[in-house]
């Protein structure tokens, strides 16, 4: 999260070696190099900042059938008022996924290599959590509980709304790729929302941890 009392001018270095450490976890688990079993067991990984699993009572609507293939224009979530533009987002040089760029902080990016929005799988989209001066997109997605809503409206004039089933903090140190990004449910549509999270390390001037919302495909609308 921001951080008031950092020094003037390490947001963005922060930003950048946050960033380089969560997809670095991506670039892994999409060469398969993990060897952590597909489905997630037992309850969330905690961390620096509040978050939430699956609470077992909770009563959560049953998956759909996963959509056809359509690409991503926009990410709603009504809890936290985000509208956001999302874009695809490709690999650079070093083989990570290239974030949206610092001067689109409201923008999400998600990665074009992989499944998208409402077709089986899991699908990936990422976004900052602040900048130098202000929070960015995904700044309070840490606060998201099991229930809650995130609309993806796709280029086929279809909206994919997912529900929330987990959130988890995951420690940067000994970063599980899979546990982040592999699918709960091989049969379903998934949503993977994530961003940096924990506290701010002065010293590595980069979060402790990154932030990870899980939800899957319960609706389709027009």
């Amino acid at each position: 999260m921001s951080d008031p009392d950092r020094p003037a001018g390490t947001g963005r270095l922060m930003t950048v070696v946050a960033w380089a450490a969560l997809l670095f976890g991506l670039w892994l688990w999409g060469r398969e190099v993990t060897d952590v079993p597909m489905g997630i067991s037992g309850g969330p990984t905690t961390g620096d900042v509040a978050a939430v699993g699956r609470p077992a009572e909770a009563d959560l609507p049953p998956a759909v059938k996963p959509l056809t293939g359509a690409l991503p224009q926009r990410i709603d979530i009504p809890e936290l008022g985000v509208q956001a533009p999302v874009v695809g987002r490709g690999l650079d040089a070093q083989g990570a996924v290239d974030p949206p760029p610092f001067d689109q902080a409201g923008t999400v990016g998600w990665y074009a290599g992989g499944v998208k929005p409402g077709a089986v799988g899991t699908a990936v989209m990422v976004g900052h959590v602040d900048t130098e001066t202000r929070p960015a997109v995904f700044y309070k997605i840490s606060t998201m509980r099991p229930g809650e809503t995130v609309r993806v409206i796709r280029d086929d004039g279809k909206v994919a709304e997912f529900t929330v089933d987990d959130v988890r903090v995951l420690p940067r140190a000994g970063f599980d790729a899979q546990q982040a990004y592999g699918s709960r449910q091989s049969d379903r549509a998934e949503l993977r929302l994530i961003t940096c999270g924990g506290t701010f390390d002065r010293t590595s001037h980069s979060y402790t941890a990154n932030v990870v919302v899980s939800a899957y495909l319960t609706g389709t609308g027009l």
